[in-house]
């Protein structure tokens, strides 16, 4: 590692902004753009300082010094457990980085496993089973769709048996699945039923889509193309027997209009049991 990250080694870690929360799931959803090291240390920072950003999913995070760098900068900057699976390719990964103690398990996806991490999160007491994503973008023309097919029909195949894996607890699913969802506004003609047909599997495997649950009318996005139309490429989904303790879910647009990522953050507050009002 060169730069900020090679300094960053050096620090002693940041206090953490504020205390963890031991009720709830506060996760954040973040799309790092295979950041650079001085980037990457610009997101973790940028993170830290978000209220509910306990348990963050990072996607396209770089194999390289870039991606290096953003699991150590999440350390120095309150967040001392991750789950980093390696790519043997080169190819992007998907992060787990946690205020609270986290157990890595097996979910089965067993095409591109690195973009798919799943850990079990210890949060006062209380266990929630979190799966990462990143789903592959079309790819180049000789290979288009070929490792985003095999990618989606993997993890299709894992949503149906990780209750098994996640036992009586909690379940979230979130991450960027470069798929809309079926009655996009606008609608994008590039996409097929097949990726429609992935987004659908979640519901098909017992899982809620947290913004729909809270928002069912509210037109979205959390990214936007050269032409300027939008896209809502980026999900968090609960068990459906979970999206009742949904408390909060939504996009936050600040980091793409700040230059920190091409796409907006996503947040999602979970309570994990009865509390008192």
């Amino acid at each position: 590692m060169t730069g900020n990250a090679t300094q960053l080694s050096l620090l002693t870690p940041a206090p953490p902004h504020r205390t963890a929360s031991t009720t709830h799931a506060q996760v954040l959803v973040f799309n790092t753009q295979h950041a650079s090291p001085a980037r990457a240390y610009r997101q973790a920072e940028w993170i830290s300082q978000q209220p509910a950003a306990d348990l963050v999913v990072l996607t396209e995070a770089s194999s390289g010094p870039g991606g290096a760098a953003l699991t150590e900068a999440m350390g120095h900057f309150g967040y001392p457990h991750t789950v980093a699976p390696t790519s043997a390719s080169g190819d992007y990964r998907t992060l787990l980085a946690s205020r609270a103690p986290l157990e890595p398990v097996d979910a089965s996806v067993h095409v591109l496993p690195h973009r798919a991490p799943a850990a079990v999160a210890t949060i006062g007491g209380h266990k929630v089973g979190i799966l990462g994503l990143y789903v592959p973008s079309r790819g180049p023309r000789a290979r288009r769709n070929e490792d985003k097919r095999a990618f989606q029909q993997a993890v299709t195949f894992a949503l149906n048996s990780l209750n098994s894996v996640f036992l009586d607890m909690p379940i979230i699913v979130a991450g960027d699945l470069n798929v809309v969802e079926p009655g996009h506004q606008p609608h994008h003609k590039v996409f097929g039923q097949w990726e429609y047909a992935f987004y659908s599997s979640f519901s098909h495997a017992g899982f809620a889509d947290a913004f729909r649950h809270l928002h069912p009318d509210v037109v979205e996005h959390s990214w936007v193309g050269r032409s300027g139309q939008g896209f809502r490429f980026d999900h968090a989904f609960t068990t459906a027997a979970h999206a009742a303790r949904v408390e909060t879910c939504a996009y936050d647009h600040a980091p793409r209009t700040g230059a920190l990522t091409d796409h907006a953050a996503m947040t999602l507050t979970l309570r994990l049991a009865s509390v008192s009002p």
